[in-house]
């Protein structure tokens, strides 16, 4: 499956490193997201019960099922595991965002037939594609 397919396939979208800050590149993520029709669960422990963008936070990824995509802010050494628990849960995606690429993860995503992007942005990918303004 390629970026553009992976886009306008998927609805539900957990977002792990949420963060509440307006000047943090999640938050910037996650409302583009919202705006173009996605139901996206924001994820940090330290913010759960709170409210993002109007959705609550949840602590863990396990409370943001179902997942399709599992889009992820945070370090490459961290990335690892959170990869692994979205596999586990059953995601049919994972995202790493940019500058977050863990070769092992992927590798082991990929061996569970699970779609793996890394190093990129959605928001740069829905521009750079030229996608439409929502999901349909």
């Amino acid at each position: 499956m390629d970026i553009q397919d992976l886009l306008l396939s998927t609805r539900r979208i957990a977002l792990v490193g949420a963060s509440d800050r307006p000047d943090r590149a999640s938050n910037e993520v996650m409302r583009f997201l919202l705006d173009r029709g996605y139901d996206v669960t924001p994820v940090n422990p330290v913010l759960a019960g709170k409210e993002i963008h109007g959705r609550k936070v949840v602590a863990s990824l396990a409370e943001a099922g179902p997942l399709d995509l599992v889009d992820v802010f945070r370090r490459s050494a961290e990335a690892g595991d959170v990869v692994d628990e979205a596999v586990s849960l059953g995601a049919r995606a994972v995202w790493l965002q940019l500058g977050v690429v863990n070769e092992p993860a992927a590798e082991r995503a990929r061996a569970q037939k699970v779609e793996i992007v890394m190093d990129r942005c959605p928001v740069i990918e829905w521009r750079r594609l030229g996608l439409p303004p929502r999901i349909g």
